[in-house]
């Protein structure tokens, strides 16, 4: 899943802007034009990032980028109402398949799309890619805040 075909509507700090997450623990660097129900976003591996253990980035961090994923999709739509990202919280995830885990200096490529929504929860697919390669693919429960 390359992104060099999407346009980039938010990178860097930028990301701030509809993401309630703040350094150290972001795990999305580019947020990509949506479609109707899916999300997509990149992230160069940094060697500081806390969730990587010699120099392999692990797989919480994957599910963190997932999560992330959606909060920027959710947050980028509140920006297009003009309000304030809501915080979520993971609640379960499901039909997990790790295949391989990235290394600092990748940049990975995530899709989520949209399962369902229902009042302050959440059901998203998720799926990260290095390249063409597919490094993780899972279902995850979120409960929004608020």
């Amino acid at each position: 899943m390359g992104a060099e075909n999407f346009e980039i509507l938010f990178s860097g700090e930028e990301v701030f802007r509809i993401i309630p997450q703040r350094p150290p623990f972001v795990f999305i660097d580019t947020f990509y034009k949506p479609t109707e129900d899916t999300f997509f976003t990149s992230f160069k591996i940094d060697p500081d990032n806390p969730l990587v253990t010699k120099g392999i980035l692990q797989e919480s961090g994957l599910f963190e980028n997932i999560a992330q994923t959606a909060a920027a999709g959710n947050g980028y739509q509140s920006h297009l109402k003009q309000s304030t990202p809501v915080v979520g919280f993971i609640g379960a995830i499901k039909k997990s398949k790790l295949y391989k885990l990235p290394r600092v200096g990748n940049t990975i490529h995530t899709r989520v799309k949209t399962v369902s929504e229902l009042m302050n929860a959440m059901v998203v697919e998720g799926e990260v890619y290095l390249n063409e390669e597919i490094l993780l693919s899972c279902q995850l429960n979120i409960f929004l805040k608020g």
